[in-house]
């Protein structure tokens, strides 16, 4: 009995496991839809940010050693956008985008279709998504966006690629 009852817990486990990989895929696809970007581009973004941890926490910190933001989930939602997210009613604690996965991707999408209408869609905005808009961060926004687009095609193998790959961060 008590290995029948093993057998069960793990196919019980496994069960989860791909139904939690099957609801991920969804929030990429969904999240894409609600903002009208590529959900292989989120997926090559949180493959970048997070390794596709949901449970990553990433921690900035100044020249000083000092903290001053925190990166939060598959999509790293940096702690600036806390209290913007709560004023809006998305989410009440920081945890929330941990321990909700599908929340934390149509935050990033979110955030991302905020940068491209400022920026317009061009691969040094989409590494705005890291970097952020200051003039001396040029090189570090390219830097990350030809990350996204090595992953985003590695991720894609049978994906016709149209577009030019995003400069290096020398150019």
């Amino acid at each position: 009995m008590r290995i029948l009852s093993d057998v069960f817990a793990t196919a019980l486990f496994v069960a989860t496991l791909m139904l939690s990989f099957h609801a991920q895929a969804d929030c990429f696809n969904d999240a894409g839809a609600r903002y009208h970007i590529s959900p292989q581009v989120l997926r090559a973004i949180a493959q970048v940010e997070s390794n596709m941890n949901p449970h990553a926490v990433g921690v900035n910190r100044d020249s000083q050693g000092h903290i001053t933001s925190r990166d939060y989930g598959l999509m790293q939602i940096n702690s600036t956008h806390i209290p913007q997210l709560k004023a809006m009613g998305v989410i009440r604690h920081a945890h929330d985008l941990l321990s909700q996965p599908c929340l934390n991707v149509q935050t990033g999408a979110w955030i991302l279709a905020r940068h491209l209408q400022i920026c317009g869609l061009t691969w040094q905005c989409l590494g705005s998504y890291n970097a952020g808009f200051s003039d001396g961060k040029q090189t570090r926004r390219m830097r990350y966006a030809r990350k996204v687009y090595a992953t985003w095609i590695a991720r894609s193998p049978n994906t016709a690629v149209t577009g030019k790959m995003p400069p290096s961060a020398k150019d």
